[in-house]
């Protein structure tokens, strides 16, 4: 058994779900975003019903702006109406206080306002390296691969770099009419670093595993994501 997987192996199944606390479209007319509820609520039913403790987190702590919030979806309307979750969520720890020891695994939902401010975050960059380099899993979808693209391991290269990895791509970004908007295109900044960005055609599932990095392309990959999570941690779990 590797130190990685020894390491693992002696913390709890936790999974923390990181979001944005930002919430308008950069320099426009003060257009609302913020984190897209479906990318938290999908995860989050799969990985209650797998057995996992689910924490919340973000830049600032405290309340969630979300989009997305559509009753329609039953899985959205479960989570709005399970008050004990909904009152964790709007009580998120802030990524400052975060003790990446906690966790298996941590999941950056989407959310356009992810491209503000998790990609500048230094605490969450460093919880990200700290829980992978422990033997964890660090995933994400949509948006919330901007919060990677910045992140160093102890060895100075970046999280991504030689690994495969699925975000919302240029021409998605293009499709909804944001590529003038949002502060860069993330597939491009993935790219930049090493990643090697793996697509599917324009809002269509896509979920990417490489070892113990699994991201998603956009909110179509968000279920996708958890349970590929799921199966990792699985997988390490009989190792």
């Amino acid at each position: 058994m590797t130190q990685a997987s020894t390491t693992l192996s002696k913390l709890p199944t936790r999974i923390l779900i990181a979001m944005t606390s930002h919430d308008k479209k950069g320099e426009t007319s003060g257009d609302p975003t913020g984190a897209y509820l479906p990318e938290i609520s999908h995860p989050w039913e799969i990985w209650k019903k797998a057995g996992f403790e689910v924490e919340f987190a973000s830049p600032k702590g405290g309340r969630i702006p979300l989009d997305g919030v559509d009753r329609k979806d039953p899985i959205n309307a479960k989570m709005l109406d399970d008050e004990k979750t909904m009152t964790a969520l709007h009580a998120s720890i802030a990524s400052k206080d975060v003790s990446p020891s906690r966790y298996q695994a941590i999941f950056f939902a989407g959310g356009h306002g992810t491209m503000w401010d998790l990609p500048g975050d230094e605490a969450f960059k460093a919880v990200t390296a700290r829980i992978y380099e422990g033997g964890g899993i660090v995933s994400a979808g949509c948006h919330g691969p901007a919060a990677l693209v910045d992140v160093k391991l102890a060895n100075g290269d970046y999280l991504v770099a030689n690994k495969d990895v699925s975000a919302f791509t240029n021409t998605e970004e293009r499709a909804v009419k944001l590529e003038n908007v949002v502060p860069f295109l993330l597939q491009d900044r993935l790219t930049e670093h090493g990643a090697r960005h793996v697509a599917a055609p324009d809002f269509q599932e896509k979920v990417v595993v490489s070892g113990r990095l699994v991201t998603g392309q956009n909110p179509a990959s968000a279920a996708g994501v958890a349970h590929a999570v799921v199966k990792v941690l699985e997988e390490r779990a009989i190792r």
